[in-house]
């Protein structure tokens, strides 16, 4: 449940998340919460991959189960317009969002 707080805290806030997923250290910009095949899933823009940004700044999903040694950073984002809240697997699905500008 700590996760689930961490994540909502981090939307609401705005607040970049560090976490390791797939045995990689990343720092994760969370836009939303949501709910596929009853699992839960946080859309994030990555910003950093073990101390390096990313080739491409795009929206990626991450399986919340899968999120480990989850941490709110100090830094804070705001939304990026590679986000789109109007996207179909979002519709009757969404917990929690980023509040657009």
């Amino acid at each position: 449940m700590d996760d689930h707080r961490t994540v909502l805290e981090a939307i609401a806030l705005r607040k970049c998340i560090l976490a390791t997923y797939n045995r990689m250290r990343v720092r994760l910009a969370p836009h939303i919460l949501y709910t596929k095949h009853d699992q839960l899933y946080v859309d994030a823009v990555t910003l950093e991959r073990e101390g390096k940004p990313p080739r491409e700044i795009k929206v990626g999903a991450f399986k919340l189960d899968g999120l480990t040694e989850m941490a709110l950073v100090n830094a804070t984002f705001d939304p990026l317009p590679v986000f789109n809240p109007q996207e179909e697997k979002y519709s009757g699905s969404t917990l929690f969002m980023v509040e657009m500008a």
